[in-house]
């Protein structure tokens, strides 16, 4: 049901003014504009039940969010195995700093066989580690814990000690060590506050050293080796149903085959679980994906025991042997995929196994005999290659499933919200009969607030969502509203959607390899994004059943498609020629056979652009989003032509029409993905969101047609005159968004509210017999769209009130930018 809101003032007219304007400040002479909505609940109408694993996080180590992250060590390569196989950058001395002789070997005096590379540090020589960040972080006070596995003559002294540029930081320790391999500890006060500290072992004689460490006494839940406190807090804070472990991208991508000298020790591997439990000081160290070195410190039986200490649900995810995120490669040996599935079902016995099991021991000698209690574990991760994956896929779920029946198998539909790969993989596991599929994706605040229904026409008797990942693309508020209306939506198809979880959780702020993201993170402080406020909103007032309930609408506003034209190109380079742009009538409005020079374009990205031969011409294959763009963003109803050809790079060719400015316009780009798919794709205030595609590539060489034909809010494209595909833009951005949920705990009715766009509304709500106390307890987010959280200012924070009006049928006015929430006790 709609109907048009009364005003006191002008409503905002367009879709991108319902995000960005501010917000008009009330004020003696100057009402604050007003918009009427209405809310009525059915309380006898049957809803769908809310799990208590509903919203979860999950966790992959990206952006640091690990080694220099959760996981509490302080000394960076710790037992110095980064190398240039991992990162041309490295070495195996990368953070550390030699003052006298030392040299790192890889032979048979190693600490064991998984842990290969050690230091030989010369006789009163020293060696110095920088942390991350800026440095160690110590604090006035506090206790920390050295370690480090020695090899020493007699008589050999290790001194030890914390510094930065101004002095000691502590006490320095001294420890006397001899003969082989063996384990020494000590442990300081510091004596001073600093983000910029320094760890140094020195020697009396030459020593041989491997994993030196230093740990915070005061981790999380006090547990040696164990997690940064105010990281681990943050996350437990939210109350997730489910931690999802470890990736990602780090789960199917690169090698899969044994950490072993049979397969040469093999780094740049696929995250194998094996690798990661046993005693730290023989787990294997890796290549990640994202471009620097994991310890695995934090390792699969912390991942279970973190998920324990928070009161969650562990959701692990093992690989396939189907790579991704943009390696799409299927690995053809049948004895390896023997060996991954028998690895899946170690995996169970590892979790659930009795303590006298094989991996159960493990476990058990790791300090915990009590089984963890997995029920869900998920295989693959993002899967480009949906045939060659399900046919995999199918193995793994029929191995689990003869030993244990009792597992929920999750599958996965690839990388995006839509498209051939999306299509086909629901398919196969529809037709497979598969209980639970996991959705990713990554959109702008538009297309979040567009497609609030997008599970109301989901088939209620076919597989379950696992969204397991997704963010609008921004860590301002307006994001944050555009993710809390979306959360309406999971709530109202709970019997759907069935786990959720926004990705990425964590980010330390100076090793980025993704934004956005959850918590924000340094070496001394951490705070929490207006994303994870909405999400923690959610998360603490899931409630346990949906009330239905209904609401009245903005009016959409809309009218053709404007904007210029533009070609760019993504770590390609491409030439471009017999550019025309002609309007509905025939009129030509730009032409240019770059038979003269391109007065007509403008610059507006990265990239060397140059006419050449009568061809506009990108020769750096390494930039990104090179975008060039002419005529007048006012033009409405053309047809675009252009001729454009591959020269060499990674992808194809980006054309642009629409254009407003760099953050708004939209995009065919073919050959896409590493050169895998063909889309088109929305900006909006420089968030990005797909509209259509298809698989394909693009040849080097060869010179490709490319029509474009513009019709109101209609596109048809032409790809070398065939008709490629078309879509109609014409979805509403809708701002104002509601749920209602039950808590039978207590009894409340949780109505929830979100109106994204800078008019107040005033609401009236109808509780549809329902009766209640007459008084609600309100928690409010609000701020102006534009504002992001930092590690010194915190504008989106949740504020609590009463709000004393409650009544069968009352009115509240939810403020402009605002998520809202009414805890109303039912009598």
């Amino acid at each position: 049901m709609s109907r048009t809101p009364r005003t006191r003032l002008r409503v905002a007219l367009t879709a991108t003014s319902l995000l960005t304007a501010t917000a008009l400040l009330p004020s003696p002479a100057h009402a604050e504009p007003v918009a009427d909505y209405a809310i009525t609940l059915d309380p006898a109408a049957k809803g769908a039940a809310i799990a208590d694993t509903m919203y979860g996080v999950f966790f992959e180590d990206i952006n640091r969010a690990a080694d220099g992250g959760l996981y509490a060590e302080l000394v960076q390569n710790r037992s110095f195995e980064y190398s240039t196989a991992d990162n041309a950058a490295y070495t195996p001395l990368t953070s550390w700093t030699v003052d006298g002789t030392a040299e790192v070997a890889d032979d048979a005096g190693r600490l064991n066989e998984r842990n290969r590379t050690y230091l030989k540090l010369g006789a009163g020589s020293s060696v110095t580690n920088a942390g991350y960040n800026t440095g160690i972080r110590v604090e006035q006070g506090k206790r920390y814990d050295f370690s480090v596995w020695a090899r020493a003559g007699s008589g050999t002294t290790l001194t030890v000690g914390l510094k930065d540029a101004a002095g000691p930081l502590a006490t320095a320790r001294q420890v006397a060590a001899k003969g082989d391999w063996r384990k020494y500890t000590a442990s300081f006060t510091a004596t001073r506050t600093s983000n910029r500290g320094r760890f140094t072992v020195a020697a009396t004689a030459a020593t041989a050293l491997d994993m030196v460490s230093l740990f915070p006494r005061d981790t999380y839940k006090h547990q040696p080796g164990g997690l940064r406190k105010d990281l681990a807090e943050k996350i437990e804070a939210l109350r997730p149903g489910f931690v999802r472990f470890p990736g990602g991208c780090l789960v199917n991508t690169g090698s899969m085959a044994d950490y072993s000298a049979a397969s040469g020790y093999q780094r740049k591997r696929a995250y194998q679980w094996k690798d990661t439990v046993g005693p730290v000081e023989e787990r294997a160290t890796n290549a990640n994906f994202w471009g620097y070195n994991q310890s695995y410190g934090l390792g699969y039986y912390e991942y279970f025991r973190f998920a324990e200490d928070i009161g969650a649900m562990p959701l692990p995810v093992v690989p396939a042997l189907v790579t991704g995120c943009g390696q799409n490669k299927a690995v053809d040996d049948e004895a390896l995929l023997k060996r991954h599935i028998q690895d899946t079902l170690d995996l169970i016995e590892f979790a659930n196994g009795p303590a006298t099991s094989t991996w159960g021991k493990v476990r058990a000698r790791m300090g915990h005999p009590k089984p963890f209690g997995l029920t869900h574990l998920e295989v693959g991760n993002e899967e480009n290659l949906p045939r060659e994956f399900y046919a995999r896929f199918e193995k793994f779920r029929a191995a689990i499933e003869a030993e244990h029946p009792d597992i929920t198998v999750i599958s996965n539909s690839g990388p995006d919200d839509s498209g051939t790969v999306f299509d086909t993989a629901w398919q196969l596991n529809r037709e497979g009969g598969v209980d639970m599929v996991d959705e990713h994706y990554y959109n702008s605040p538009q297309w979040f607030l567009q497609n609030n229904d997008r599970y109301d026409s989901y088939d209620r008797q076919g597989p379950k969502v696992f969204l397991g990942e997704y963010a609008s693309q921004g860590n301002a508020w307006k994001n944050g509203l555009a993710e809390a209306a979306y959360m309406t939506g999971l709530e109202r198809n709970a019997d759907v959607v069935k786990l959720a979880s926004y990705a990425p959780l964590l980010a330390n702020e100076d090793y980025v390899q993704w934004r956005p993201d959850l918590i924000w993170f340094n070496n001394r402080a951490s705070w929490n994004s207006a994303n994870y406020e909405v999400q923690k909103l959610f998360m603490t007032n899931t409630g346990d059943r949906v009330v239905p309930s209904t609401a009245t609408t903005t009016p959409a506003v809309s009218g053709p498609i404007t904007g210029a034209v533009g070609l760019s190109t993504w770590a390609t380079s491409a030439a471009y020629d017999d550019v025309k742009v002609t309007s509905a009538d025939g009129a030509t409005l730009l032409s240019d056979d770059f038979s003269g020079d391109a007065a007509q374009w403008t610059h507006r990205g990265a990239g060397a652009w140059t006419v050449r031969d009568g061809q506009y011409l990108q020769t750096d294959e390494a930039a990104e989003n090179t975008l060039v763009t002419a005529g007048d963003p006012a033009w409405k109803n053309y047809d675009l032509h252009v001729k454009a050809t591959k020269k060499s790079g990674k992808e194809g060719f980006l054309v642009a029409f629409g254009v407003k400015d760099t953050g708004n316009y939209y995009w065919w780009n073919l050959g896409g993905w590493n050169n895998t798919q063909s889309a088109v794709e929305r900006a909006v205030d420089g968030g990005k969101s797909t509209l259509l595609s298809k698989a394909g590539s693009i040849e080097t060489g060869r010179a490709y047609d490319i029509d474009i034909k513009v019709r109101g809010r209609q596109v048809t494209l032409y790809l070398d005159g065939q008709e490629w595909g078309s879509f109609t833009d014409d979805k509403p951005a809708e701002p104002f968004r509601q749920v209602v949920t039950e808590d039978t705990r207590t009894g409340d009715l949780i109505v929830k509210v979100v109106n994204a766009q800078d008019t107040a509304a005033r609401t009236a709500i109808d509780l549809g017999g329902a009766r209640t106390a007459s008084r609600a307890r309100v928690t409010t987010l609000a701020a102006d769209p534009d504002a992001v959280n930092t590690e010194t200012d915190t504008p989106v924070t949740p504020v609590t009130s009463t709000f004393s009006g409650v009544a069968p049928r009352f009115s509240y006015t939810f403020p402009a930018n605002s998520v809202t929430f009414l805890r109303i006790k039912q009598r």
